[in-house]
């Protein structure tokens, strides 16, 4: 009687542990397909975002492209018209020479600049050179500018990048160049480059700053918001410091994102 109590007592047990097992991996399995199913969507939602950002890309560079075919094909033609009659006036009434030189140099000055602009806004310009090499020339045309820009290259230049990151790396770049000019207020720029082994990017300013942290999430940040939005497109990371009074720092780092 007590063999058959305790062969009972213990073909439960089994059961119970068999039960509690099983419950045990379904719930794992359960758990696992969860799992499995978030990473699923937050990927599809990665990649839509990728998609989105590509397709913004694209149309701001068709826009970028049909905005330098315009300053080159108009613009720069009138330009080139005004400075050519300024160069027969001086033929036909040499008396005036003195008069017209700062005028036509003004005229020629101008005509520089808007083809370097054109070419600056030209995705197609940047493809055919190196890339360090643009951001260099880009540097030099602004070092003209008021405020003083100091540039440092760190190790060699020579790296090839991809056509995406060349175009969003030169747009990054005179994304936070044009916010440097318009809202900084600083007294010097400083660009640090450093092509090999990974790339990177260091912007800084010692202008007014802004507290980032308090206002990253509001309208007033849309500028820097793009420059991330880029640089995810290329997996490159953006860290932005800034405190006020105290300037600010951008930095874009190859580092792909996880």
């Amino acid at each position: 009687m007590l063999n058959n109590v305790a062969f009972g007592i213990i073909i439960g047990l089994l059961f119970i542990s068999l039960l509690i097992l099983f419950c045990v991996v379904l719930v794992k399995l359960y758990i696992r397909k969860i799992k499995n199913y978030t990473e699923v969507i937050y990927q599809k939602d990665i990649d839509f975002q990728k998609t989105v950002n590509q397709t913004i890309l694209e149309t701001q560079e068709q826009v970028l492209q049909n905005i330098s075919q315009d300053l080159h094909d108009d613009a720069g033609q009138q330009l080139t018209y005004i400075n050519f009659q300024i160069e027969n006036l001086k033929l036909d009434s040499p008396e005036l020479n003195q008069t017209l030189q700062p005028l036509s140099e003004s005229v020629g000055n101008l005509s520089q600049s808007i083809r370097n602009i054109s070419h600056s806004l030209n995705s197609q310009m940047l493809l055919q050179q190196d890339l360090i090499k643009a951001i260099e020339s880009e540097i030099i045309r602004l070092q003209k500018g008021s405020i003083p820009i100091h540039f440092d290259l760190k190790g060699e230049s020579k790296k090839i990048f991809s056509t995406n990151e060349k175009i969003v790396i030169y747009r990054i770049f005179q994304e936070i160049m044009n916010n440097c000019f318009k809202h900084s207020k600083a007294g010097l720029i400083e660009i640090r480059l450093k092509a090999n082994p990974d790339f990177e990017m260091v912007i800084s300013d010692n202008g007014k700053g802004f507290d980032y942290e308090k206002i990253k999430n509001s309208t007033a940040t849309i500028g820097l918001q793009n420059i991330i939005g880029r640089a995810a497109i290329i997996d490159y990371s953006v860290t932005i410091w800034s405190e006020n009074g105290k300037g600010t720092k951008i930095t874009l780092t190859e580092n792909k994102l996880t």
